[in-house]
């Protein structure tokens, strides 16, 4: 068959197709978020086109390559073809520098400049469209590949998806920016963040203000001092320095005094079991030992294990509404 122009545009139309693809795949898969994929690959069926995607994401430097492998010879090759098949149609040389002209125009615009453009803004569908083809181009092209890895060893290292606290603290603040999440709910996750900052001494009531009764008292004589302070625990003092026989409810020491029987009853009898934390425990763990032990109050002790201060998971839980002040 004879070279004729409409071999020549369809010549065009594939070349432009095939490096528009190319293209437009690889803007996508450096624009895509990894954490996106995650989450759409979270929800679908095991072996689903996102978990596929994760596969060839991870092993990022490898698609890259079979892609610009692919981009290289729609562009070259195919260019070189079509020089020689439009040298054969236009017989001026006026007209052949006049295509060639046109024809880069073309490329720029129409196979580069446009499908990366396109494949930025919608980076997670076409990132997902193109698995099938990218595992199929990863399959013919492996004895190559293998044979590039071995001279460019960087091409093998694999992409882990991480983050760390300053990265979900400027999303949570983009996110809020543009209005993705509400301004509360950003302003939550960097308080968060604070609790890791913060240790239970920064957070607790120092002994000299804290709560105490001395254990060998009675309800009767410790009576008006309950009724006029409205703190919720107190402490429960031995003879010794340091020496806590336990901590007691208010609400429990009240119902004694309204029940009227037992307002002899030593302030010893009444009190609960201590639980001890140590004053550099950070806040955020200092959350889950509320959680694992309902008791409203801790005792903290130092280093040496002298009594320093009490604290409430009230303390913690101010920190995160924001009423907290240093």
């Amino acid at each position: 068959m004879e070279p004729n122009v409409y071999g020549l545009v369809l010549l065009i139309i594939v070349i432009l197709i095939g490096s528009a693809c190319c293209s437009g795949v690889e803007a996508a898969f450096l624009a895509v978020n990894s954490i996106r994929i995650l989450e759409i690959a979270s929800k679908q069926k095991p072996k689903s086109s996102a978990d596929q995607l994760l596969k060839l994401r991870k092993h990022l430097g490898r698609t890259l390559t079979v892609i610009t492998i692919t981009n290289n010879g729609f562009n070259i090759i195919g260019s070189l073809i079509l020089g020689v098949y439009g040298a054969l149609v236009i017989n001026s040389s006026y007209g052949l520098t006049l295509f060639s002209i046109v024809f880069y125009i073309l490329v720029v615009l129409v196979g580069e400049v446009l499908p990366k453009a396109l494949g930025t803004r919608f980076s997670v569908q076409i990132a997902l469209l193109s698995v099938p083809i990218l595992r199929i181009l990863n399959t013919l092209m492996r004895p190559f590949l293998i044979l590039i890895e071995q001279i460019f060893p960087v091409i093998t290292a694999e992409n882990e998806i991480s983050t760390d606290e300053e990265e979900i603290r400027q999303m949570a603040k983009i996110g809020s920016q543009k209005g993705l999440i509400e301004a509360d709910e950003a302003a939550m996750i960097f308080k968060v963040f604070q609790l890791n900052d913060l240790k239970a001494k920064d957070l607790m009531i120092p002994r000299v203000s804290a709560p105490c009764l001395d254990g060998s008292s009675n309800l009767e004589e410790i009576s008006k001092l309950i009724m006029a302070d409205n703190s919720p625990w107190w402490v429960i003092l031995g003879d010794k320095v340091d020496k806590i026989q336990g901590v007691v409810p208010r609400e429990r020491m009240l119902a004694e005094l309204i029940n009227g029987e037992n307002k002899k009853l030593l302030l010893s009898e009444i009190c609960e079991p201590v639980d001890y934390i140590p004053e550099m425990i950070k806040a955020d763990q200092l959350l889950t030992r509320f959680d694992k032990n309902h008791k409203g109050v801790k005792v903290v002790v130092d280093e040496f294990g002298g009594f320093v201060g009490i604290i409430g998971a009230e303390a913690v839980l101010s920190v995160l509404a924001g009423w907290w002040k240093k």
